[in-house]
């Protein structure tokens, strides 16, 4: 029996069809390159190696995802995340030549964190607008700042949030760990109140929850809803601008005042749609980052007596040692606590709150004999230096005390690089440190605080707690159970 002409079109279509499909799946294993690729491999077409990159460690070790990778390819492998084409590095003096590299290595993220932050906020970072951005940053968190401005009124808002955790019979240190600083950004950015900043931060909230999700835009999905929640931010921060600009006159003493002032200029690269990308970034970048870090601050310590009294002794010290009837700590209190300065470095090392710096290939570029293709993401990731027992002597353990053998020190520091280097190192950076200085001194000379229930950590895109971590915290002159 013959085959018709229908079934014969039919047939040399579905061939026509498995061919391309053997063609593209070889092209996405095999990507084209003009030189020697990492080692790797590129997983699944489209979905690449995604659910490995999101499975969990079972503890605040490197994940799996990481280690396997590293011991069959190395410090440095390639991969496919959330649709796109990625090397990963590992290894620390590569991470400082990609991050020294502006040039050469652009900043950028996944299409994901793109369309939640704004492309065009993202392409501004290596555009004319940089310097204002970085301007902006500087203003809201750098170290002027914090001298000047921000210092007792972080200290403030510590102590107002630690006083409310202690007025109830428990809290969940993960998930309330915002609220140290929230109310005092959301202020130092729009000029919100506490009302204001209290409905700002529930979106926030949604918006972190959801935020590393595959860009599939549908209701129901994780990257849906995150996107609604990135409009509600949106249009506060749009609506609030919008009423700024009709009364430029009037001055707050914010974010927004020098962003105004900038929009009005004659000559100004900035947009309004720009405009309210950044300070949505710099609101999100400046508190919630932070949940992991305070958490494993609060765990350490409740698993370290020892730091916790050592921490103790140096800062009531300071308390005794200081004059002029100041009652809050001073910067140079702040720079003086060495002890203290050694627990922060230790609880950022373990943390590792931040994911990676990403950046995209502008060229074809060569490093360590490989070739990256333009146009690829790279992911500098400093935990694997952190927790690699060659420059940290078992990395696992918290160990403050590491700090000071001088021997191993130089080395430490060397591959230490949480926030980032050279032109783009995170303007937070020392934000971050002063807020854990504050926080661990407030703790160990006023408070003492207990676990509730039996918690335990996981690392996966960040430090998770899955029941959360709860505590019931104290002052330490009551004496009631």
């Amino acid at each position: 029996m013959g085959i018709s002409v229908p079934q014969y079109i039919a047939l040399c279509g579905v061939t026509l069809v498995i061919g391309w499909l053997v063609q593209w799946v070889y092209k996405w294993i095999n990507p084209v390159c003009n030189g020697v690729l990492p080692p790797g491999s590129m997983g699944f077409p489209v979905i690449g190696e995604t659910l490995d990159f999101f499975k969990a460690s079972p503890s605040l070790d490197i994940p799996d995802f990481y280690k396997l990778r590293m011991k069959r390819y190395g410090p440095i492998f390639k991969t496919s995340l959330l649709g796109q084409r990625v090397v990963i590095s590992t290894d620390a003096e590569m991470n400082r030549f990609i991050l020294q590299q502006d040039t050469l290595f652009r900043i950028w993220f996944p299409r994901a964190l793109a369309k939640i932050f704004g492309e065009e906020s993202l392409e501004a970072y290596h555009g004319k607008t940089h310097k204002f951005i970085r301007r902006c940053a500087h203003t809201l968190l750098g170290v002027q700042t914090l001298k000047d401005v921000l210092l007792p009124e972080m200290e403030a808002a510590v102590r107002e949030r630690l006083a409310a955790w202690a007025t109830k019979p428990s809290v969940d240190v993960r998930g309330g760990a915002p609220d140290l600083l929230f109310e005092l950004v959301a202020r130092k950015c729009l000029g919100f109140d506490s009302t204001k900043s209290g409905q700002l931060r529930s979106t926030f909230d949604v918006l972190f929850t959801e935020l590393l999700s595959f860009p599939i835009y549908f209701p129901g999905t994780s990257f849906y809803r995150c996107m609604q929640a990135r409009k509600i931010v949106q249009k506060t921060v749009r609506d609030t601008l919008a009423e700024r600009l009709i009364t430029p006159g009037n001055k707050h003493g914010d974010l927004l005042d020098i962003i105004v002032e900038e929009l009005r200029a004659e000559e100004s690269s900035l947009s309004e749609n720009l405009a309210v990308d950044v300070v949505s970034a710099l609101l999100f970048g400046s508190v919630f980052t932070l949940s992991g870090v305070i958490a494993v601050t609060f765990k350490s310590l409740h698993d370290n007596p020892d730091v916790v009294h050592a921490l103790e002794e140096e800062n009531r010290a300071m308390l005794t040692d200081r004059k002029g009837g100041c009652s809050g700590l001073t910067w140079e209190e702040y720079k003086s606590l060495t002890f203290t300065n050694q627990v922060t470095n230790e609880i950022i090392r373990i943390s590792n709150a931040v994911l990676g710096s990403f950046r995209t290939t502008l060229a074809d570029a060569q490093v360590n004999g490989y070739t990256i293709p333009a146009g690829w993401l790279v992911i500098v990731n400093p935990m694997a230096a952190h927790m690699n027992e060659e420059f940290f002597d078992d990395p696992l353990k918290f160990n403050p005390w590491r700090w000071m053998d001088e021997s191993k020190r130089s080395t430490m520091l060397k591959n230490f690089l949480p926030f980032g280097v050279g032109i783009r190192v995170c303007p937070a950076a020392e934000f971050i440190k002063l807020l854990l200085t504050l926080t661990l001194h407030i703790l160990v000379t006023e408070y003492r605080w207990e676990e509730m229930k039996e918690t335990y950590a996981f690392r996966s895109a960040e430090v998770m707690f899955p029941q959360g971590y709860h505590i019931r915290l104290r002052p330490k002159d009551d004496q009631t159970r």
